[in-house]
């Protein structure tokens, strides 16, 4: 796909000129970063969107040193009720419009459900869930008003399975790509891509700190780096894919958890998920699993 600085600018419908921009969510670190910086090698100028204002300038300050293009930088909440009136009037103040949106600020909880913070799952739901889909809800009428741009977001391969000791996290990504499939159907005529990704286990600093790293998913399972995701995700958007399962070991476990029944899949997970804390410190990591929601995303 051009890059913004090879596409036109717009005129609204108020008068006002703006110039195409890629918003990344969670563009902070992780797969979010290393995709915007997949993007800006394309020529896109990009708004980064974290929680974090540090670590977005200094994610900014990388890009720009290394392209050749406009990198700005939002601290916002996603969570928050006024979240998109607050992009929005960043988007203003830029003079720009969203030609990409990559969909990629999450959190993640492992252990018991019945255990886990309240207050934590609201978060979960609200950044994993609904804030994608407002998102994409807000930037789709213009997209397909202008007859271009699209939307990458980052779901995961256990969006495929019922994850139990990560019930929460792998339910949200089944709502991820479930949606994101549909609407890709509905706005292909309308010129406007949708491509959902879902890599297996990535290394970052996403399963620490849900203090999953004792479970027996991170020591058999095979990683992958987040720039090898971002290069599999940029890549198969640019080829108008619905989905994107990245490398041959996940498309193989991605086809075996579409066609197996779930009562054997479900046993096998919870064996994988279990994160197999000590006794002594089960309220130390139950802590730490309500702070995994400081984060803006650096997982999968």
């Amino acid at each position: 796909m051009n890059g913004a600085s090879e596409l036109p600018a717009e005129r609204s419908s108020t008068g006002v000129t703006t110039r195409p921009i890629a918003v990344v969510t969670g563009g902070s670190e992780g797969i979010g970063l290393a995709i915007a910086h997949l993007l800006a090698e394309r020529g896109n100028d990009l708004l980064l969107v974290a929680r974090r204002a540090d670590a977005l300038e200094q994610a900014a300050a990388a890009i720009r040193s290394e392209n050749s293009v406009e990198v700005m930088a939002l601290a916002l909440d996603l969570t928050r009720s006024d979240s998109l009136e607050l992009l929005d009037a960043e988007l203003a103040r830029l003079g720009r419009h969203p030609h990409i949106l990559v969909n990629n600020a999450a959190i993640g909880h492992s252990g018991h459900f019945s255990e886990a913070n309240p207050a934590q799952l609201d978060r979960l739901v609200a950044l994993n869930v609904m804030a994608p889909g407002r998102l994409m809800r807000h930037v789709l009428p213009g997209m397909r008003a202008r007859r271009g741009g699209g939307i990458i977001n980052i779901a995961s391969l256990g969006g495929y399975v019922p994850g139990p000791y990560q019930a929460a996290y792998y339910a949200s990504k089944a709502y991820l790509i479930s949606l994101s499939e549909a609407l890709a159907a509905e706005v292909k005529a309308d010129g406007v891509r949708v491509t959902v990704v879902a890599p297996g286990s990535v290394e970052t600093r996403f399963h620490a700190k849900m203090a999953a790293e004792r479970a027996f998913y991170r020591i058999l399972l095979p990683t992958s780096s987040a720039a090898s995701i971002a290069r599999w995700a940029v890549r198969g958007f640019e080829l108008g894919l619905r989905t994107v399962v990245p490398g041959f070991f996940n498309l193989v476990c991605a086809v075996a958890l579409r066609l197996s029944p779930h009562v054997v899949l479900v046993p096998i997970m919870a064996w994988l998920l279990n994160p197999r804390r000590p006794a002594d410190r089960g309220a130390e990591h139950h802590a730490r699993d309500a702070s995994a929601g400081d984060v803006d995303r650096v997982d999968r």
